[in-house]
C-alpha cells in the first residue's frame, strides 16, 4: 500500500509499505479520508514534538519513521482474534487515542490523560495510508445516516466538544472564540449547539470570520476587543496558541469568568496579580473522551454539518505539496482531507 511517512522535519515521503495484518484485538481498515491536523503541521514544520524517535512509544511499540494522520475513518477490511461487534464492510470512525486501561486515569475513565497518552498517527502508525491497523477499541461503527465525509471531521470535532464540556458552558452564557482554525470553528459550532446565549468569534481572516457566522457566531471581528463589549464574556476559548491571544482572551473575559486554553503554544507568561484580582479561572483541554457517540448523534439525528469546515480534498500522492505546504502557506485552506484511494499522476 501507499503511505505518508514522517522521517524528520520537512521530510514526509509517500512510499510503498506492507499492510500489517491485524493481531489479537486489532482491526485493519481501508482508509476513506484522513484530515491534516495542526499537530501534523507542527511535526512537519519543526518536529519532532510528539513523534517518538529512537525509543518506541510504550503502547504502539513504534518509533519514527511513522505513518502520519490521526483524523481518519474508513471501512473494515479484516479483524483480528477476539474482536467482536465489527465485521468486514462496516464503516467506522477512528478515535485514535491509545490507552493502557490499567493506569489510575484510565481506571477513572479519563483515558485521554492515560499515563501512556498518545495518538495513532503521531505516536504510532496512522491514517495517511491506504490501510491502517489499529486497536479495535478505537473504532465506532457508523449508522447509515452518517457519511464518511462527516466522520472524517469527528476527531477535531471531538477536541472541540471536549473543550466545550471542560469549560462547562451553560445555557445562556456568552462565549468568545479567538482563532478560527478548524478547532476554533468547531468550538463556535458546538458552543452554540450547547446553548450558549451569544457566541462571538475573532480571526484576522475574513473568510474564516464569514464561516464562523454560518456556524453559529452572532458577531465576528478581527480581534476580540471590538466584539465582546464592556463587561466581557462568561467563557473565552483560546484556539490560536500564542502569548498575545491568551492575553487577549483574559482581557475579554468578565471578572469571575473562565478562559479555556486549547491552542498549542510553548512557554507563556501570566499577570498573576490581574488573574487573582479578576478571579479568572484558567482551564486547559487535551484530546477528548467519550465524545464520539454524541458527535454521531448530532450528525445522524440533528443533521449537524461538521464537514462544513473542509476546504479541500487531495490525493495521498500530493499530500506534501497540496496538503502540508498549502496549509503552511497561509489562510486559503482551513481543513484539508486526504483521500488515500484517489490516485493522480
Amino acid at each position: 500500500m501507499r503511505a505518508a511517512l514522517w522521517y524528520g522535519a520537512g521530510d514526509v515521503r509517500v512510499e510503498d509499505v506492507p499492510v500489517r495484518p491485524p493481531g489479537p484485538g486489532e482491526v485493519t481498515i481501508e482508509v476513506a479520508y484522513c484530515g491534516i491536523c495542526g499537530s501534523d503541521l507542527h511535526e512537519y514544520a519543526d518536529g519532532p514534538h510528539a513523534i517518538p524517535v529512537g525509543a518506541p512509544h510504550p503502547e504502539s511499540g513504534v518509533a519514527a519513521p511513522i505513518v502520519l494522520g490521526h483524523e481518519f475513518c474508513g471501512t473494515v477490511r479484516d479483524v483480528g482474534g477476539g474482536v467482536t461487534g465489527l465485521v468486514p464492510g462496516d464503516r467506522v470512525a477512528v478515535e485514535p487515542h491509545y490507552r493502557c486501561g490499567i493506569c489510575p486515569r484510565c481506571r477513572a475513565g479519563e483515558y485521554n490523560i492515560c499515563r501512556h497518552f498518545g495518538f495513532a498517527g503521531l505516536m504510532g502508525h496512522g491514517g495517511l495510508a491506504e490501510c491502517a491497523t489499529v486497536p479495535a477499541y478505537m473504532l465506532h461503527r457508523l449508522p447509515a445516516a452518517v457519511s464518511l465525509e462527516q466522520a472524517a471531521v469527528f476527531e477535531p470535532a471531538a477536541v472541540a466538544l471536549h473543550a466545550v464540556r471542560r469549560a462547562a458552558v451553560r445555557p445562556g452564557e456568552s462565549v468568545a472564540v479567538l482563532g478560527l482554525g478548524p478547532i476554533g470553528l468547531l468550538v463556535t459550532l458546538l458552543a452554540a449547539r450547547h446553548g450558549a446565549g451569544r457566541v462571538v468569534a475573532a480571526d484576522r481572516s475574513p473568510a474564516r470570520r464569514e464561516l464562523a457566522l454560518r456556524l453559529g457566531a452572532a458577531e465576528v471581528g478581527a480581534d476580540l476587543a471590538g466584539v465582546t463589549g464592556g463587561e466581557g464574556v462568561d467563557v473565552a476559548f483560546e484556539a490560536a496558541g500564542s502569548q498575545d491571544t491568551l492575553r487577549a482572551c483574559l482581557a475579554a473575559t468578565r471578572r469571575g469568568g473562565r478562559v479555556m486554553f486549547v491552542g498549542l503554544a510553548g512557554t507563556v507568561s501570566l499577570d498573576a496579580f490581574a488573574l487573582v484580582n479578576n478571579e479568572h479561572t484558567l482551564l486547559t483541554s487535551v484530546g477528548y473522551r467519550d465524545a464520539y457517540p454524541e458527535l454521531i448523534r448530532l450528525v445522524a439525528e440533528e443533521g449537524v454539518d461538521l464537514a462544513g469546515i473542509v476546504t479541500a480534498t487531495v490525493p495521498l500522492e500530493h499530500v506534501v505539496r497540496d496538503g502540508f505546504e498549502a496549509l503552511l502557506r497561509g489562510q486559503e485552506q482551513i481543513k484539508v482531507l486526504v483521500r488515500p484511494a484517489e490516485r493522480r499522476p
